[in-house]
């Protein structure tokens, strides 16, 4: 006899507590009560008499989720960057040996590490600059580029099947992206990374379009795109998600400028909650109030203890906060508010 929804869901609990039984996961019931979910979902994709081919997906893409999750958490409180650009540029290209600098600048001046696609050209030359020690490859597996650059340290290399596995861990692992001019592959990712910034689907990042002076590949990109503005296709503020560079400090500067006071955000109970480094001061919260009213549905910004949830999660916890009841289709004035925070918490 088939069993029920309620006795599946029971039976895979139970086996789920059984399994990680004397493992040190104290207070993670949560946690037991997701990988119990994910068992069932996997159950009912055999009771839909799922096509074969369709499950080998499901299968491929959880593997590859399941390492790079193994692979990261080992530098999980060291920030990172994702270096995008062209697999064609050669070594001896002004673009490479940029890339090369900034990778350098990121990882040995300012301790972060970089992560690339592993392949040739910006990849290899961001990989190039970070050292294996600090630089990260996320592999797609193509008939032209099979193998990894040689300056990508094999303990951080993943290897993926399927593209939107990997462009999944570039965006979930970074917290800031870095642009070299390329080929479609790289417009492919920076319009992702845009649409997932402008609709809220990915935390505000510091974006930087970088190339060696005397180009024109992000000046005539950004006219492009100011054409999108013109017809009326992207909000005005949308051009402040993202900032060109003909200068590796200057790229770096960026980056680095972005988390002077701000840490990070999240959701909780509907509001986004924006964690900071810094207290702002009550003569500041009247500014912000002043300032970026447009962006809040209702009430005002506030500062905030941390939330129960948070602390339940003991997700930073200590640091100093302020909530908004943030309307969400303006993502690029939400990140002139947060460079405001920057320029003005001392």
């Amino acid at each position: 006899m088939t069993m029920t929804s309620r006795d599946l869901r029971t039976a895979i609990r139970a086996l789920v507590a059984d399994a990680v039984a004397g493992l040190d996961h104290a207070e993670r019931d949560h946690e037991e009560d997701l990988i119990a979910e994910m068992l069932e979902s996997g159950i009912k994709l055999l009771r839909d008499d799922t096509d074969r081919g369709d499950l080998k997906l499901v299968n491929s893409a959880l593997k590859e989720l399941r390492y790079s999750f193994i692979t990261f958490s080992r530098y999980k409180g060291i920030p990172k960057a994702t270096i995008y650009g062209s697999a064609r540029t050669e070594p001896d290209h002004p673009n490479y040996q940029i890339a090369a600098e900034f990778a350098n600048r990121m990882t040995d001046t300012h301790r972060w590490m970089i992560i690339t696609g592993a392949g040739p050209g910006i990849m290899e030359a961001g990989n190039k600059g970070a050292g294996r020690e600090r630089g990260f490859g996320v592999n797609i597996r193509l008939p032209f580029e099979a193998e990894a650059n040689e300056y990508v340290d094999q303990n951080k290399l993943i290897n993926f099947k399927y593209f939107f596995t990997r462009k999944l861990m570039f965006v979930k692992e970074s917290h800031a992206f870095a642009l070299f001019p390329g080929g479609f592959g790289t417009q492919d990712e920076a319009f992702e990374l845009l649409t997932l910034i402008q609709t809220g689907k990915s935390p505000v990042a510091p974006v930087v379009l970088v190339d060696a002076p005397g180009s024109e590949y992000w000046r005539r990109w950004i006219d492009f795109v100011s054409h999108l503005e013109e017809e009326a296709m992207i909000s005005p503020h949308d051009m402040h998600l993202f900032k060109a560079f003909q200068n590796v400090d200057e790229a770096c500067d960026e980056i680095l400028h972005f988390y002077r006071s701000y840490h990070s955000q999240r959701y909780v109970g509907g509001k986004l909650v924006l964690r900071l480094h810094r207290e702002p001061s009550a003569a500041l919260m009247r500014e912000l109030n002043h300032r970026f009213s447009d962006i809040v549905a209702s009430g005002s910004i506030e500062k905030i203890e941390a939330t129960e949830q948070e602390v339940r999660d003991n997700d930073v916890p200590e640091l100093a906060r302020i909530r908004l009841h943030y309307i969400r289709r303006s993502v690029g004035k939400l990140r002139l508010l947060i460079d405001y925070l920057n320029d003005h918490l001392a």
